[in-house]
């Protein structure tokens, strides 16, 4: 069984607060530690009602000083919305905090709506198709300095920060193969292009000082429970969420409800059927044999779970059922 990490938007939910949130982001980062997930990412999201990790590398310092082993990254940081030597500057001092555990996974939509992007613009020249040269600007940074180099990253100049490359289209898979960087794909939100990337990448992959071969990791929502039924009310949450936030109206999470899918409309059922289609919901045994088929059918190196989950308590149940179906799937293949 493939290694399983954890994707954390720092859910706030309806009557919480991102203070709330914010706990609730470190308490999960310790449990997983616990059960053996590899990663820890938190994504850059703006204007969002229902989401408290806006200030992205913020977060990753507090997740980070509470936990001792597991790796803490951002999937992703939107580099539109920064200028690459800032962003440098921020990783290079949480990989001075924090030697050896910190990762930094780019993008370039700007993680919002437009209206914000333009409140988030770094200049008025600012321009999402720069984004290949800004990510070779900013992995330059990271590399010892050049002599009589003028601008440097510090901190940041002459560490090994990990970078990679998010997508969900062949656009990032292309860049990826063509820096030999790692390449994360969103198919838990947006598998259409999810088989043709990952075709992309590996055939067109060229090794790097960072990488030698290709590698994927595939986003998937998991939610796990004892029941089947019980694991579909759960994932109700995160359909009423991205209802919302298709026809712009984003909010804070809301609470499962009974017979949700009763509700729909065709046309909303064919929606979230396809943006969510990569998704595991079920009973301890049906999470394992779901993980084991989306493997076998994507021929993932790495899956990176995320559980919108209104309860925390039984967002954390959600994890550690799918960390226990990843330990018996790696002993069945022993």
């Amino acid at each position: 069984m493939v290694p399983l990490s954890v994707l954390d938007l720092s859910p706030i939910v309806q009557g919480g607060s991102a203070s709330q949130a914010l706990h609730n982001t470190l308490d999960l980062a310790r449990h997983v530690e616990r059960w053996g997930y590899r990663r820890f990412w938190l994504a850059e999201h703006h204007n969002m009602p229902g989401i408290a990790s806006a200030a992205t590398a913020v977060v990753m310092g507090h997740v980070a000083s509470g936990t001792s082993t597991i790796r803490v990254g951002a999937g992703g940081i939107m580099l539109p919305n920064h200028a690459p030597l800032v962003i440098a500057e921020q990783f290079g001092t949480l990989e001075a905090l924090y030697p050896g555990r910190i990762e930094l996974g780019l993008g370039r939509a700007p993680g919002t709506d437009q209206v914000t992007a333009h409140a988030l613009r770094r200049s008025l020249e600012s321009d999402a198709d720069a984004f290949p040269q800004d990510v070779v600007e900013l992995m330059a940074y990271f590399r010892e300095p050049e002599p009589g180099q003028r601008v440097r990253a510090i901190p940041g100049m002459g560490l090994h920060v990990p970078i990679w490359i998010l997508g969900s289209s062949l656009f990032g898979a292309q860049l990826a193969a063509a820096l030999g960087l790692p390449y994360a794909f969103a198919s838990h939100f947006a598998p259409a292009a999810m088989t043709q990337a990952i075709q992309v990448y590996r055939s067109r992959f060229k090794p790097s000082a960072q990488l030698d071969r290709p590698y994927v990791m595939l986003g998937l929502n998991v939610f796990a429970a004892p029941t089947d039924e019980e694991a579909r009310f759960l994932m109700t949450s995160l359909q009423q969420s991205f209802l919302q936030l298709r026809t712009g109206n984003p909010g804070p999470l809301p609470p499962p409800i009974e017979h949700f899918e009763r509700r729909l409309s065709p046309a909303e059922r064919m929606m979230l059927d396809q943006a969510l289609s990569c998704s595991v919901v079920g009973s301890p045994e049906t999470v394992r044999e779901g993980l084991r088929a989306f493997v076998d059918r994507t021929g993932a190196d790495e899956l990176m779970v995320t559980s919108h989950v209104y309860d925390h308590a039984a967002r954390l149940r959600s994890f550690e059922i799918a960390a226990n179906a990843r330990d018996e799937l790696a002993r069945a293949n022993v």
